[in-house]
């Protein structure tokens, strides 16, 4: 019985997650349609590909070398898909963009809007979870990011620079640079206390309170405007939140650079060149 290598999918998706939860939820399909195309993988095969143990799916060494040959088929089935795409000439189809989230609202939501009007029969996919979506295996076709692309098959540039401030509803009395007794702070969550602007608030005021934590800009931003403390925040989330206003407190936390980067076989795909233009055309001078 010969396989059928459509079920590559599924083998890859399990190799990779780890359990057949999570590999179904990656592909939108059912437990038990994951169990079964494997179990037809591997009696097609006549190999055991994975040990199944307490914790999730281990590949077996047969398995591991069915993972290196679906791993370059893979490979040139995306490279295929992606040059017929870049060679596709409509302004029309599906374009699947990654941000992160105050990004996404602030600054991409107006220019997407605008493109919207320009060409209807584009359909903008905007993600904004903290997920790092791969451009190789087209999981996004754009992205945005805070630092540059590192990958060689990724077109990269940088964008814009996004400076930041302290904001509050008011100046506290110990809002000063190297004090800030008695100020309360809304920060970053733990796993990104690393940021740069979380780092500088930590220095610049060394003796406050931290109040609360947060991965999300807005939920920052919302509780700096009910007087829940101090947060350094994005200018465009800043300056458009009602009831709090950019403090000086002698020195500036630092700004942010943008970065946007594509597959370079989508170069030459239309509505993805329209797009980045007219990005490039509001956001760059900002």
């Amino acid at each position: 019985m010969e396989p059928d290598w459509s079920d590559l999918r599924i083998f890859l998706a399990i190799a990779r997650a780890g359990t057949l939860g999570k590999a179904a939820r990656l592909l939108g399909l059912t437990q038990p349609t994951m169990g079964r195309r494997l179990r037809a993988l591997e009696q097609a095969t006549g190999q055991t590909l994975y040990q199944r143990t307490s914790t999730g799916f281990v590949l077996t060494d047969e398995g591991r070398l069915v993972l290196e040959h679906a791993e370059r088929m893979e490979t040139e089935v995306l490279a295929v898909n992606r040059k017929l795409a870049g060679q596709r000439q409509q302004l029309e189809g599906l374009l699947r963009i990654t941000s992160s989230e105050w990004f996404g609202t602030y600054l991409l939501s107006p220019v997407l809007a605008e493109f919207g009007g320009r060409h209807p029969g584009v359909t903008i996919e905007l993600l904004t979870d903290a997920r790092i979506y791969d451009l190789v295996r087209r999981e996004a076709d754009l992205a945005f990011r805070f630092k540059r692309f590192d990958t060689p098959e990724i077109v990269s540039r940088r964008l814009m620079h996004i400076p930041y401030a302290l904001y509050g509803t008011k100046a506290p009395k110990g809002a000063v640079l190297g004090d800030g007794a008695g100020v309360r702070l809304i920060m970053m969550d733990v796993a990104l206390a690393g940021m740069p602007d979380s780092q500088w608030l930590q220095q610049a005021l060394p003796h406050a309170q931290v109040a609360a934590r947060s991965n999300n800009r807005e939920v920052q931003a919302r509780l700096c405007s009910l007087g829940a403390g101090l947060a350094v925040l994005p200018r465009p989330v800043g300056d458009t939140t009602p009831g709090i206003t950019a403090l000086d407190i002698g020195a500036a936390p630092p700004g942010r650079d943008i970065f946007v980067g594509y597959h370079r076989d989508l170069r030459k795909l239309p509505r993805m060149r329209a797009l980045l233009d007219l990005i490039l055309e509001r956001l760059v001078n900002i």
